[in-house]
């Protein structure tokens, strides 16, 4: 009786209501975590179906991949020359002269900002679209994508390609069913062989299917004991794997070599290339998020080399993926968003480097509802900060939840029941909208 002299809610009222039809508290305070928190907002229709996100961990250089500084002196523009694109006016670093050629069906964001300059506070910026707190992990883009909408054709919803590089690309504090399931090997490789795929020697179908008869009731078991989060994750787990196990259709989705050879050469037989095109059979297949991760770009020292050991790739794998998704209709229903964690320092340091610099960066998008053909913001004439159109982590995650259908301002339920914003604070950034 004493939870009934606490002032009561809407919400726990009702909870208390069913629990007064027989429920225990266990099952009073399971239906009580699960209530969703009651703020308003509108659901945004869903124009993007899939989300490919291109991670450049380390943080590259603006200034020698999308915003070249031609008139700037030579220790702010480096020995780099800037090429014409396909936009007017525009031009990206000689070493992207492919992508530059399928400029016309990109949005470049050259002013990027926040105020993070360590890696992991970065990343957990560019992932998450919140700044780091030391009392709470929020949940990546995929996760909360994987939270919002589950599985499609048996495929898992969050895919990280080869694996998730850091924590912030996790579930934060939602539960860790929600974690992307990694790929384990580098399609790059010959031999590549994505873990725990296959059913296991010795087991045939009928073996799998009393297996799978076996869990479900194990499950159910389990499930009316406890309501612990590492039970019912692993319960997940388990589901979806026998789901993907016991699918054809999803299992080929991670058959690379089922691509032509010269399907294969176009994207580039290396890892960005490689990468890229499993991440389109996975999209094409009905996987909602596929996470990428290609190179290492914290040029501290020497970036000419670094950069021209590692755009090359990156330019042929992205200007095929981006003309494969557009040839077969893809596109307009596929957001592709590369990002990095920050950018470089304007001037090139004594040991022919560029240091973090968190002030001014670039990211770029590609379909999805995005413009086609646009460049937005300016970084100035040296790349030192924003000089119009600033742009916040929070703008980029709100924007990027508005074309997948997802409300950023609709609370999620972390621990402690406390309500959290998917995103706090963002705007949908119609500059960046077709």
């Amino acid at each position: 009786m004493a939870l009934l002299r606490s002032p009561l809610r809407r919400r726990s009222f009702l909870a208390v209501g069913v629990a007064g039809f027989g429920l225990d508290l266990v099952d009073f305070f399971a239906i009580r975590k699960a209530q969703a928190a009651e703020n308003q907002f509108e659901t945004p229709p869903v124009v993007a179906e899939s989300i490919i996100h291109i991670n450049l961990p380390g943080g590259i250089a603006a200034q020698e991949s999308f915003d070249p500084k031609p008139f700037a002196p030579l220790e702010y523009r480096g020995e780099l020359k800037a090429i014409p694109t396909k936009i007017a006016g525009e031009s990206f670093s000689e070493l992207l002269p492919l992508t530059a050629n399928i400029a016309d069906r990109l949005t470049v964001v050259r002013s990027l900002t926040h105020g993070e300059a360590a890696h992991e506070r970065g990343e957990h910026n560019m992932f998450t679209g919140y700044r780091p707190s030391p009392a709470l992990l929020y949940p990546s883009m995929g996760s909360v994508v994987s939270h919002e909408f589950g599985p499609r054709n048996d495929l898992p919803p969050y895919i990280c390609v080869p694996n998730a590089v850091t924590p912030y690309a996790g579930p934060g504090y939602l539960s860790s069913s929600y974690a992307p399931f990694s790929l384990g090997d580098d399609p790059a490789r010959a031999g590549f062989k994505v873990r725990d795929l296959n059913l296991p020697g010795g087991v045939d179908q009928a073996r799998y299917q009393r297996r799978l008869s076996a869990l479900e009731s194990i499950n159910e078991h389990f499930a009316k004991k406890t309501q612990a989060d590492n039970v019912a994750a692993m319960s997940t787990f388990y589901e979806r794997a026998f789901d993907l196990i016991g699918s054809p259709k999803a299992q080929e989705a991670f058959n690379i070599d089922a691509e032509t050879p010269e399907m294969r050469d176009r994207y580039g037989r290396h890892e960005a290339g490689q990468r890229m095109l499993i991440s389109r059979r996975l999209v094409e297949a009905g996987a909602r998020f596929v996470s990428l991760t290609y190179g290492g770009w914290d040029h501290h020292v020497n970036i000419m080399a670094g950069v021209r050991g590692s755009l090359p790739a990156f330019d042929q794998g992205y200007a095929a993926l981006i003309t494969d998704l557009d040839e077969r209709g893809l596109l307009d229903k596929t957001l592709v968003l590369v990002t990095t964690e920050f950018g470089r320092t304007p001037k090139i340091n004594g040991t022919a480097g560029r240091d973090h610099w968190s002030k001014v960066f670039s990211v770029v998008l590609a379909g999805g509802g995005t413009k086609r053909g646009a460049v937005i913001g300016s970084s100035g004439p040296t790349a030192m900060e924003p000089e119009d159109c600033p742009i916040s982590p929070e703008d980029l995650a709100t924007t990027v939840y508005n074309q997948l259908g997802i409300a950023a301002a609709k609370e999620l339920m972390a621990p402690g029941d406390r309500p959290i914003e998917i995103v706090d604070g963002g705007k949908v950034r119609k500059e960046l909208l077709a």
